[in-house]
Parts: C-alpha cells; structure tokens; sequence
C-alpha cells in the first residue's frame, strides 16, 4: 500500500511540474510588442479636420502582420503623433497645422515608465481615440513580399484631454506657462 501511495504522489508531483513548465514555457512563447513612442521617424498621418469638443480627426497608417495590428498600430502611433510630433495642416485647408502636447524632446526618456505604461497593449492611449473605423477595405494593402499589412484607420483624437491628462502627470507645461 506504501508503494503505491508513494507512486502516486510521484506521479501527481510529475503532472503539476509538467503542466506549470507548460504554462510557463506559453506565456515566455508570446511576445508582447513595445510601443516606440518616441520613434524619430515621420508618421504616416493626414488631418481631415477639428472638431469642436476638441478633437482632431486624422487618418493614420499601421502596419502589421495581421489587419487587426495594423489597426491597433495605427491607434498607438496617432495618439504618439498628438503627444510628440503634433499633426499637419489639412490638405483641403480644412484645419491648421496642430502642434505637438510634448515640446520638450527629453520628456518622453525622462517619464519612460510612464509612456511604457501609457501604450501597454490595452493601456490608457486608448482612452483618448473616440473614434474609429478600424479600417475600410479600401484602406487595407498587403505587401507580398514582407508579408506586413498597411493600413489607413479614421480616428478622432482627443487632442485637449490628452494635454490635459499630460498638465496633471507634470509631463507637458500648460498653456499659460509661457512654454
């Protein structure tokens, strides 16, 4: 009977190991994107016009190797436009140039925890695209080659909450600052 009991208790600790290594090995397995926040490169963004609560509405390309990345893509990368490049005049003189929340280039290496935070997959950025239309099919390419999905999503961005909640962190000065 001591036999016994001894080799079930061997084989329940053999299927609980193997089963936590399992889950372990899943989850180290799936790779988590980083937000490059504060990428120096240029965004692919068009501004299609204010609006009066204080939103831009902007089109804005994503890429990935699935749609559905594309488009989470193109959301992380039009709030990052807002906070750090600002948006272009519209081409059909239809809204001035927007000027970036974060002036400040150091700022975003100076709060990096928080921006790590911010575009987490899921995280805050969210909050602030009201709208979109997670792009038209017309708006969908897929090159052959890289395999990569291009993909133009309508958003509206809202511009003033977004300073507002970067006023409140301490990371971007107020408008009557003077900066």
């Amino acid at each position: 009977m001591r036999k016994i009991t001894t080799f079930f208790a061997i084989a329940l600790a053999a299927v609980m190991v193997t089963g936590c290594v399992s889950i372990v090995d899943a989850q180290s397995r799936h790779k988590v994107r980083k937000m490059e926040y504060n990428s120096k490169y240029n965004y692919e963004v068009a501004t299609l016009a204010v609006g009066v609560d204080g939103t831009k509405l902007v089109k804005v390309w994503g890429y990935g190797k699935k749609a559905e990345d594309a488009i989470r893509h193109a959301k992380e990368l039009g709030v990052a436009c807002a906070l750090f490049h600002g948006f272009p005049a519209g081409s059909n003189g239809s809204a001035a140039p927007t000027p970036a929340i974060i002036k400040n280039a150091a700022e975003p290496e100076a709060h990096q925890d928080y921006f790590d935070n911010f575009f987490a997959p899921g995280g805050q950025y969210l909050q602030y695209v009201n709208l979109s239309d997670n792009g038209p099919s017309s708006d969908r390419v897929k090159d052959k080659t890289t395999k990569m999905y291009k993909v133009g999503v309508v958003m509206s961005i809202a511009y003033d909450e977004l300073r507002k909640e970067m006023e409140r962190q301490g990371i971007a000065k107020g408008l009557n600052s003077g900066f």
